[in-house]
């Protein structure tokens, strides 16, 4: 089955691409480029060819995320030879997550797959991603490099980010870092990525209590161009972890986290002041220079701050609250 050629996008108010109907095909490809002109061509036709024999209605959406070295231009020479290949051209480098976000919008497809487009995702290990979704019920399949064909330079921080975060987070993955994943439509309706909160879909994923699954898959040297990515992934990755934890867990209980931030400093101060108060009772202790004293006024004072700002939260919260935001859905029957 072919679709028919589509060879500009209007983003109008009227044609909003998140009003487009959606799951007309089985699956959508998103691969978001960066200068990557010398492989858009190829893994076009790879996975073209990986779908075809699975019999499915696919469509490949190539999201140039502010190229220069005329990816864009390549991606339409694929769209002519094969109409199923379609280009999302971002008019800057807005970031992966903006480039998938604009790539969920614009898709069709029941089962959404996202690789990169360096040719070192396998487009052979797809009809396994999609076995593993479908065999099993399951809402997210995540890639896992474990045999990564990588620098280690990239290898050793990727796999001290993917330790930190599955500890922390509580999600059973190997490798968050790795593009190479496949969605039910469901997920990706109900998350929304920004900043670089992409490799975090599985933790947002599993707060809403959709399924998770992994497979190892292949991994190849990068042939072409150089990696997008340097050791700032991994102090910036630390701070979305905290991020993804904080709208997770206590976006809707924030005096949860703040006010026992704010009980330990008040009840250390008040710990301090009181050793201060029996010093000056029972020795008579002179407490005007010491600094102990500045110590657990100081405490007390932080304290009661964040027990405020927790409360300032609630109070934000209770008011914009919705009732649809506090649950999802699986199944509806009758």
């Amino acid at each position: 089955m072919t679709l028919q050629a589509v060879t500009t996008i209007d983003t109008s108010p009227d044609n909003d691409p998140a009003t487009v109907a959606a799951a007309t095909l089985d699956v959508t490809v998103l691969v978001p480029v960066l200068d990557e002109a010398d492989t858009v061509v190829e893994l076009a036709g790879r996975v073209a060819a990986v779908l075809e024999e699975m019999d499915r209605t696919f469509e490949i959406i190539f999201i140039d995320d502010g190229s220069r070295d005329g990816t864009g231009s390549r991606v339409r020479q694929a769209h002519d030879e094969d109409p199923r290949v379609r280009l999302v051209r971002l008019r800057r480098n807005f970031g992966k997550a903006a480039a998938l976000s604009a790539g969920f919008d614009h898709s069709r497809g029941r089962i959404l797959i996202t690789m990169d487009g360096d040719l070192q995702d396998d487009p052979e290990e797809i009809p396994r991603l999609l076995a593993k979704l479908e065999e099993e019920n399951l809402d997210l399949v995540s890639g896992w490099k474990k045999n990564r064909q990588d620098p280690l330079t990239k290898r050793f921080p990727s796999r001290l980010f993917n330790w930190v975060t599955s500890a922390i987070a509580s999600v059973d993955l190997h490798d968050f870092n790795c593009g190479f994943k496949a969605y039910r439509r469901e997920v990706l309706e109900e998350i929304s990525v920004y900043g670089e909160l992409h490799r975090y879909i599985p933790v947002l994923a599993s707060r809403q209590g959709f399924s998770i699954g992994e497979i190892e898959v292949r991994h190849h040297p990068r042939r072409h161009g150089v990696s997008k990515y340097g050791w700032d992934r991994l102090y910036k990755g630390l701070l979305d972890l905290i991020t993804v934890l904080f709208i997770t867990r206590y976006t809707r209980r924030p005096l949860h986290l703040f006010g026992v931030i704010g009980l330990l400093f008040l009840g250390g101060g008040f710990a301090v002041n009181l050793y201060l108060a029996a010093l000056w009772t029972f020795k008579n202790v002179h407490l005007s220079n010491r600094p102990l004293l500045f110590l657990g006024v100081l405490l007390m004072v932080i304290g009661i701050q964040m027990i405020t700002t927790g409360l300032l939260g609630e109070m934000i919260t209770f008011k914009s609250f919705k009732r649809r935001d506090s649950y999802s859905v699986r199944e509806v029957i009758g």
